[in-house]
C-alpha cells in the first residue's frame, strides 16, 4: 500500500498557464469524449512541469477538467513516483540512485556531498533552489554511480564532479548531462574489448545449417498438356 502523502502545506489555488492549458486540451482531444480521463497522467505531468510538484489544488483542477472523482486522480498521483507530492528545488532537484550497482561504485560518497551542499533528503534548501532524494534503480547501471537532475541523467559521477555540477547550477549555468568520465552513452570505458572482429556481425562467417526434422519442400508438379480442340 502506498505511503506517499500530499504535502501538509498547500497553495490556495492552482491554474494551468495558457501554454500548459493548451497542451492539456491537446491531450484531452486525443481521446474520445467518454475516455478523456485517459489524459490524467499527461495532465499531472504538465502540472508538475509548471509548478515543480503536484499540489492538492492541481489534483482538484485536473479532476474537474476530466470529470472524474478527485480520489481517482489522487490514486494516480500517489501511485507513480514520477510525481512529486512535496515542493522540490526550483533550480535543481536531484534524484540519487541508491541501488546496489551505484552503491558499489560510490553512491554513498555522493550522498555525503548532497547532505553537505543541500541538507537532508526530501527537504528544500533554505534558498528554495535545491532538494534531493534517494531513489531506486534508474536504469543506467553500467554508468554508475549516477543521478537524475531535473530532466537529465548525470553519470559516472565522483564526489568532485557532483559538487562542481551543483556549484554550476547555483551559478546559473546549465551543466552538460551524460557521462563525466568521457564515455559516449554506455560504451565500455577505454578500448572496446568485444565484438571487434567484423566476421562476427557482417555475415561472412555464417554457414548454412540444416534444421532437424524440417519437412522437405514439395516438388513442383508439371502441368498436364491438354489436347488441342
Amino acid at each position: 500500500m502506498s505511503v506517499r502523502r500530499l504535502a501538509k502545506e498547500q497553495p490556495a489555488s492552482f491554474t494551468f498557464s495558457k501554454e500548459s492549458q493548451a497542451k492539456a486540451d491537446w491531450w484531452k482531444a486525443k481521446y474520445p469524449a467518454a475516455r478523456k480521463q485517459s489524459a490524467v497522467i499527461p495532465m499531472l505531468w504538465l502540472a508538475q512541469k509548471q509548478e515543480g510538484w503536484i499540489s492538492e489544488p492541481a489534483i482538484q483542477e485536473i479532476a474537474k477538467q476530466l470529470e472524474m472523482p478527485v480520489i481517482r486522480v489522487l490514486e494516480v498521483a500517489t501511485f507513480y513516483v514520477m510525481f512529486q507530492l512535496q515542493p522540490v528545488g526550483k533550480v535543481a532537484f536531484v534524484q540519487l540512485c541508491g541501488t546496489t550497482p551505484c552503491q558499489l561504485r560510490g553512491a554513498l560518497d555522493l550522498k555525503a556531498v548532497l547532505k553537505d551542499k543541500i541538507g537532508e533528503a526530501n527537504h528544500v534548501s533554505a534558498d528554495g533552489k535545491f532538494s534531493w532524494e534517494e531513489v531506486e534503480c534508474l536504469g543506467a547501471c553500467c554508468n554508475a554511480p549516477m543521478a537524475a537532475i531535473n530532466d537529465y541523467y548525470y553519470e559516472d559521477l565522483t564526489p568532485e564532479s557532483l559538487a562542481q555540477i551543483l556549484d554550476d547550477f547555483a551559478a546559473g549555468k546549465s551543466p552538460k548531462p551524460g557521462s563525466y568520465d568521457g564515455r559516449v552513452a554506455s560504451e565500455p570505458k577505454g578500448k572496446i574489448q568485444t565484438l571487434t572482429d567484423p566476421k562476427l556481425y557482417d555475415g561472412s562467417a555464417a554457414k548454412k545449417i540444416k534444421i532437424p526434422n524440417l519437412p522437405e519442400k514439395p516438388k513442383a508438379s508439371k502441368a498436364k498438356s491438354e489436347p488441342a480442340a
